[in-house]
């Protein structure tokens, strides 16, 4: 079964999309939201609503899924050949992602669905650890189609994106064996960092090599290990329309601003503690953070600012409640501030 239709378009000759990337944190779960059982993301045909295009597609995301949108930003214009129109045209989709406060979160249609994003990159969260999926199956898969090709200098290139991509050694990589590959210690293939905005060409990787539902030429006809019976499972929930593509792109453009702009004001409730901070941020990156760290930077950027008030703890001492302060709130996005990368 092909994930990436090939029909003409349900609006008849349209030729251009919206589809909108929205993003919360719930209990400290980074989520995005779906229609048609976590298979699209939210999309529709690109209406004139406004004279400004941002504007109008703000207003159509609040009508199509009744969620009030905070910040909201252009992500990127994609092309899918795949789908054509009653013309025979290629449709383009222009993409948005908008962020979605945890208290604004609505009550949702039948047909729309907050899903955990590493439902569908789970190879994405570090949170506890490097994911076995990473070696026990994918790089494996990785490094037989980089040796399998015939010219040296592209084995070479492969090799070298397999490294950057997935934080591996240029030693370990130049063994090429992969026989005792699962036997190998962190310590000993990860020397390189794992840059976690890198979402978008892992997953271009895996689409490349086959290991996803979504690619062509899906499943891998490799030697290096057999994948499980599961494995269109263990590898993420597939999507149509190249959707997992258009939420790789966001998550990318996500965890990199987040280092470098205060993005996470609109995803953070209008108070909270520093813990909901940190964990919040460590969802979105998908890597844990080292607290005293984490507020010692938060202390000199002068992010944020006592409310006066104690969280209402259950057990244990209650917390301290921060809320962003209002003058860094205003100029959010025209600030160099940044948050800490992992730990």
């Amino acid at each position: 079964m092909t994930l990436s239709y090939s029909h003409a378009h349900q609006q008849g000759s349209g030729t251009t999309e919206v589809v909108a990337v929205l993003v919360a944190i719930t209990d400290h779960i980074a989520r995005v939201l779906t229609v048609d059982q976590g298979k699209l993301l939210p999309n529709g045909p690109l209406m004139p609503l406004h004279r400004s295009l941002q504007a109008g597609v703000r207003q159509w995301v609040e009508e199509q899924t009744q969620q009030p949108l905070g910040y909201l930003e252009q992500l990127y214009t994609f092309v899918d050949t795949n789908r054509r129109n009653i013309d025979g045209h290629a449709l383009v989709y222009v993409s948005y992602l908008g962020l979605v406060q945890e208290t604004q979160t609505q009550e949702l249609q039948s047909q729309a669905l907050w899903r955990d994003w590493y439902d569908y990159f789970p190879w994405e969260n570090h949170l506890d650890g490097m994911p076995s999926i990473i070696m026990d199956f994918i790089v494996p898969v990785l490094l037989e189609w980089a040796n399998a090709a015939e010219d040296s200098s592209v084995r070479e290139r492969r090799h070298q994106r397999i490294g950057l991509c997935w934080g591996l050694s240029e030693s370990f990589l130049a063994g090429g064996e992969l026989t005792n590959i699962k036997a190998v210690n962190d310590d000993a293939h990860e020397q390189r960092e794992w840059i976690a905005e890198h979402v978008l060409l892992r997953y271009e990787m895996l689409y490349e090599v086959g290991l996803i539902p979504e690619a062509p030429n899906y499943p891998p006809n490799y030697q290096a290990v057999v994948l499980p019976e599961d494995w269109s499972k263990r590898i993420g929930v597939p999507m149509y329309y190249d959707h997992r593509r258009v939420i790789a792109t966001a998550i990318s453009r996500l965890r990199a601003k987040i280092e470098y702009r205060p993005l996470i004001f609109g995803l953070m409730p209008d108070v909270f503690t520093l813990s909901q901070l940190q964990q919040s941020v460590e969802a979105l990156s998908g890597m844990r953070l080292h607290k005293q760290n984490f507020r010692r930077l938060l202390d000199s950027q002068n992010l944020v600012m006592e409310t006066g008030e104690s969280s209402s703890a259950q057990r244990g001492r209650p917390a301290k409640l921060y809320c962003f302060r209002h003058d860094i709130e205003l100029q959010s996005l025209l600030m160099d501030s940044k948050l800490p990368k992992r730990k």
